[in-house]
């Protein structure tokens, strides 16, 4: 059935069985709202080692840092490196990824993240997701600040959706967010049921838990109508099995169920690689190749509809320049972030290299931090998202933009 009917239709039974259809106007308004933008966040949970996603082989330090673990220069051997630019390589397994890269829908940013020296895990994720490194007294994420900061394209309940079971630190605080593990099994399973609980948060004394469920049901409701579950992968795209690829293209499908998307954010895990990380096969490669097959489905799916996706990748921070007695890598602290879609200024490096020589190294052992993560997303949120330049204060409070890398064309 034709969506544009199929929403109609539905309408016409919630009026009927006594439903509010004011869900049903602002998905309207949503659908033909201007622009349509999505900004798709993935977080690679763990530290990936930025160092063998973008490898610098044009340096000797890296190989001399690495004796087992380092990838081959470019058409030197089997499994060798992915030439981008006559310095930096991508790894072999990030194959789909150079494709894009050629077109120019792919670009990287490299010696990037957080200006926060913390190696762990729980409060350098904190305090990226929450755009205040260092600061533990942040509520709220920045993606949702952003949202705040954004003007609204139109009125939906669903203007940010985290393909997670919970409700994510960076989206925490957001108007009209909704966390959802799997979409098939999100929605309200029947009227009586959803009447009840309706009319129980109804009669709450507390406004603002009345007006959280009244947005959580609307939201419910938007979603069940869509029904994105049932719209089947386009083009051809087939996802890899795993978390990424269910949640990316859980992502896609709520995208082209015009439901008001704007922001989505997913996770991907595995990536703390201290023991045998292996070079151009072993554990890295194989999360790796993950990442790109769900990441290339995912553009194939959306097709023409990329022009108006804009993805980034994020971790907490890299991977020591050198590898350790184990084979693998500690945590670091400079970075690679990957970007892919509408808008990027695609085929390039960007970011100032450090160098990994010894002299060079934060605290002489880690990839040094010359990029501020909030100086990439800063960039696509003003130029993709709309976000005005003075909003970008409560987006990202107590920090200025040290410098406009020229992403976006």
């Amino acid at each position: 059935m034709n969506r544009r009917l199929f929403l109609k239709s539905s309408g016409l039974a919630l009026v009927a069985g006594g439903f509010v259809p004011r869900v049903f106007v602002r998905m309207a308004s949503a659908e033909t709202a201007p622009g349509g933008r999505v900004l798709v966040a993935v977080f690679l949970r763990g530290a990936v080692d930025g160092l063998n996603v973008v490898v610098p082989w044009g340096e000797d330090a890296y190989y001399a840092g690495r004796p087992t673990i380092a990838v081959p220069r470019p058409g030197s051997t089997a499994g060798a490196a992915l030439d981008l630019d006559g310095f930096f390589g991508l790894h072999p397994s990030l194959a789909p990824l150079h494709a894009l890269y050629r077109e120019g829908a792919a670009a990287f940013v490299h010696a990037a993240g957080s200006p926060d020296p913390s190696r762990s895990h729980f409060d350098a994720q904190d305090f990226m997701e929450s755009g205040t490194p260092g600061s533990r007294t942040t509520r709220d994420g920045f993606l949702a600040r952003a949202l705040t900061a954004s003007p609204r394209r139109g009125e939906s309940p669903v203007r940010a959706a985290a393909l997670t079971r919970s409700m994510p630190r960076i989206l925490a605080g957001a108007d009209g967010a909704v966390a959802i593990d799997r979409l098939e099994r999100y929605g309200l399973r029947g009227s009586g049921d959803a009447g009840a609980l309706e009319a129980m948060y109804a009669g709450s004394a507390a406004e603002p838990l009345r007006a959280s469920a009244r947005e959580s049901f609307e939201a419910l409701r938007v979603l069940e109508a869509a029904a994105p579950s049932r719209i089947a992968a386009d083009n051809g795209a087939q996802y890899p099995p795993g978390e990424l690829g269910r949640s990316l293209r859980q992502i896609a499908q709520l995208i082209r169920s015009g439901v008001g998307l704007e922001v989505a954010f997913a996770d991907a895990t595995g990536w703390d690689t201290h023991a045998g990380q292996g070079a151009s096969n072993g554990q890295l490669a194989n999360r790796l190749r993950d990442l790109a097959l769900a990441i290339a489905a995912f553009t194939r799916d959306l097709g023409s509809r990329m022009s108006d996706v804009t993805l980034v990748t994020m971790s907490e921070f890299g991977r020591t320049a050198r590898e350790n007695g184990n084979r693998g890598t500690d945590h670091g602290h400079g970075n690679a972030m990957i970007l892919v879609g509408g808008g990027i200024r695609g085929g390039r490096v960007y970011g100032r290299w450090p160098g990994l020589s010894r002299d060079r190294l934060y605290e002489q052992r880690d990839l040094a931090v010359t990029t501020d993560f909030r100086d990439v997303f800063a960039e696509i949120l003003t130029a993709r998202m709309r976000v005005p330049a003075a909003g970008m204060t409560a987006v990202f409070p107590g920090y200025a933009a040290r410098e406009r890398l020229g992403l976006i064309a």
